[in-house]
Formats: structure tokens, sequence, C-alpha cells
């Protein structure tokens, strides 16, 4: 039974070391001035460097790795939370959202903070200067009432719903 354990044993870190050798592509892209929700949008310095930190690791073509994103199956996990994120909003390439998409984002990311979803828990959990103070919340809530209000008076009503 010991040998068996043994091969067991030698075979998982076989595996663990080979498997150091499969890494995902890193969330370096280039950032394009034009695509990015500054280009349009005013965000305010402080509500700039919240999301910064709080948001761009997941939410932009610009993560900041820590340490033990170059072990495996950790790079695996985090590109999943990466790319999953950037699908989902991406502050590098909001300007090519169409209008209704980009209010419907505001509303999200205003309903997201407010909420307390975003950032996520498992994110915070390691990243503590990511994590939110109430007046850090409602500088972005009122950013994102702000914008929303000048999008409601600069565009017609149907063109900020989903198309059907």
């Amino acid at each position: 039974m010991k040998k068996v354990l043994k091969v067991i044993l030698v075979i998982v870190i076989m595996a663990f070391i080979a498997i150091q050798f499969i890494r995902p592509a890193k969330n370096s892209g280039e950032e394009i001035a034009a695509k990015q929700i500054t280009a349009k949008y005013e965000v305010p310095q402080e509500v700039q460097q919240i999301l910064k930190v709080s948001c761009y690791d997941c939410h932009s073509n610009t993560t900041h790795y820590p340490w033990y994103s170059n072990i495996q199956p950790v790079a695996w996990w985090l590109d999943d939370h990466i790319v999953e994120g950037k699908d989902e909003l991406n502050f590098s390439t909001f300007m090519e959202y169409p209008v209704w998409r980009q209010y419907k984002k505001f509303k999200e990311i205003g309903k997201e903070v407010k909420d307390g979803d975003m950032p996520m828990e498992s994110y915070t959990f390691i990243h503590r200067d990511a994590v939110m103070s109430a007046d850090q919340k409602s500088l972005v809530q009122t950013w994102v009432a702000n914008t929303m209000k000048e999008m409601e008076s600069e565009y017609p009503a149907k063109s900020l719903k989903k198309p059907k």
C-alpha cells in the first residue's frame, strides 16, 4: 500500500510541475483612448482612481497580476474571472458598445456597487484596497446617476433601450 501511495504522490507532483508550463495569455492589451469610457464620459479623478483599484483588473484590458498568478491552477482561475469580467463590462472598449448597452452598463454599475456585489468578495478577500468605503460607493453611484442623466438629455429615450 505504501508503494502505491508513493507512486500516486509522484504522479501528482509531476502533474503539478507539468501544468506550470501551461499558461493563459496575460490580460495586458493595448489601450486605445478613443475606445475607453473616458473618451466620451467625464470620469472625475476620484472615481477614476476607485475604478482602477476596484474594477480594472477584471473589467479592462490591463490587469495588474499578483505573484500568485504565476502558479497553476490559480492562473487559470484568474484568467476565467478576467475573461468573464471583460465579457460583462470592459472599460477599455466601452465606447464600442451601442448607446443602449452603455446606458444599461451604467445602471448595472450603480446597482452592483450599491448592493455590494462588486467588487466580488473573492477579489477583495486578497485585494483589501479594492473594498469600497461608503463614501467611495456614494461617489461612484453619484457619477453613474449624473452620467445617466446626461445620456437621457443627449439621446432620445428610445435609443437608451435595447432594440427588440
